[in-house]
């Protein structure tokens, strides 16, 4: 068992590139993309957006996802004009955490209730897009790109959680992948306190 976990922290041990963004290979646009996709925690926090919001089923299915994204574009902006916040590391750490342990403790959340968490969490994930932005000649590209970029995370989580329910074992798998993604942001909250 030792040796699995070791296994598992050296993989996530690897630096996470979605706070690198110092230069823009692809252009602002593809660059946004990137931000949410390459980084493991911002990927990690916004595929179980949308698979807990399959999870809930009905309105939530959109409301949930829509309720971050709209969040996430003012916590960008935040982190644009402002700056300075310390810590929002550990919001995102947290997100990838809760959202995690809700799916693998295979509990519906009340929608409104979600709607309050990915709220909350996605002040944080946009901060630390927004951040970049002031490094980057263009903003309104980058900051459509990590909008859409979380679209598409969100609308792969929808899918993961919709083929779950095809197989006779996927509600187990998805349980099994939401205590990955749990134990995933345990270790980034251990690495960012």
């Amino acid at each position: 068992m030792k040796k699995y976990l070791t296994l598992f922290l050296l993989l996530f041990s690897l630096p996470l590139f979605a706070h690198e963004a110092q230069s823009l290979p692809y252009g602002p646009f593809l660059s946004g993309i990137t931000h949410p996709v390459l980084g493991l925690d911002h990927l990690l926090a916004m595929v179980s957006v949308g698979m807990v919001s399959a999870q809930i089923g009905g309105r939530a299915i959109w409301s949930v996802p829509l309720t971050f994204v709209v969040v996430m574009f003012f916590g960008g902006l935040i982190g644009l004009n402002m700056g300075g916040l310390t810590g929002y590391e550990i919001g995102i750490a947290l997100s990838v955490l809760f959202l995690g342990s809700s799916l693998a403790a295979d509990k519906t959340l009340d929608s409104r209730f979600a709607m309050l968490a990915v709220a909350i969490f996605a002040i944080f994930h946009g901060y630390a897009h927004g951040e970049e932005i002031p490094t980057i000649a263009e903003p309104a590209p980058y900051i459509a790109g990590f909008m859409t970029g979380t679209i598409l995370l969100h609308v792969s989580g929808l899918i993961l959680a919709d083929i779950s329910t095809h197989y006779e074992n996927g509600k187990i798998m998805l349980r099994v992948l939401g205590g990955l993604i749990a134990l995933s942001g345990l270790y980034f909250l251990i690495s960012a306190i």
